[in-house]
């Protein structure tokens, strides 16, 4: 699959297209779904609370239903609980569950506890997990105990950031995931991703996907898309250039 910045809606298969919003109504739903089918992005990412009608709205396009947990506020649920929302979340119908892990544990000391948390996770819900590693809160060492740990509890995919707040995704932690991934592991990179420019060289160091509430911006050149352009949807497209998106 090529992509470019000449063509930015080639871009528009890698893009996980985010909304993660407490205010978030179903009108707004509507929209976001139907810019994911016009402009083809790989997956609509949406609350937990808004997955079965994410997968009603989407039957049949082609466009994966995407789940966050212990997000945006990463750390704070405890294990047990986060299996259990990971189980209902994949009952629910979502096709894949972005994941915050304990990075509290990490720094204490507490690698048996760290790895647990994730593979309780993906041991509940039985679909792709991705670990948001939030690596700039990490000294090196700990970076790649982070990797190994949520490798071996078996994490289908390694994140750099869980938002722009703690990263701003750039190549450099993108090719150090894909360097250290084991086979079969793929890297999605998050964080203010905002031009097209941006997401092609995040590409080009090997992540597969992206997480981006600026995905619209992105493959239209900023000119709005999907819903808002006629696509069916009577709302109009959503872009967000704020740094914080996931």
């Amino acid at each position: 699959m090529s992509y470019s910045v000449a063509d930015p809606r080639t871009l528009a298969p890698f893009i996980q297209h985010t909304r993660i919003a407490a205010d978030l109504t179903r009108a707004d739903l509507e929209v976001h779904c139907q810019e994911a089918v016009d402009l083809g992005f790989n997956a609509a990412m949406v609350p937990a609370s808004w997955v079965p009608t994410t997968v009603r709205l989407l039957a049949g396009s082609g466009v994966r239903v995407a789940s966050a947990l212990d997000f945006p506020v990463v750390g704070v649920m405890t294990s047990p609980g986060k299996a259990a929302e990971a189980a209902a979340i994949a009952e629910a119908g979502a096709d894949e569950l972005d994941m915050g892990v304990q990075i509290g544990y990490l720094l204490s000391g507490m690698e048996r506890e760290f790895e647990a948390d994730i593979a309780g996770v993906v041991q509940a819900c039985g679909i792709p997990v991705k670990v948001m590693l939030e690596l700039p809160l990490l000294p090196p060492p700990l970076r790649d105990r982070a990797v190994d740990l949520a490798m071996d509890a078996g994490a289908a995919y390694l994140k750099n950031a869980s938002s722009g707040t703690v990263e701003i995704a750039h190549p450099e932690s993108v090719r150090y995931l894909v360097g250290r991934a084991r086979a079969g592991v793929r890297v999605k990179a998050s964080g203010g991703i905002s031009s097209a420019a941006q997401a092609v060289d995040l590409l080009d160091a090997g992540a597969v996907l992206l997480g981006t509430s600026s995905g619209v911006a992105i493959v239209t050149g900023g000119r709005g898309g999907g819903a808002g352009r006629g696509g069916g949807g009577g709302g109009t497209a959503r872009s967000d250039d704020d740094p914080d998106a996931y």
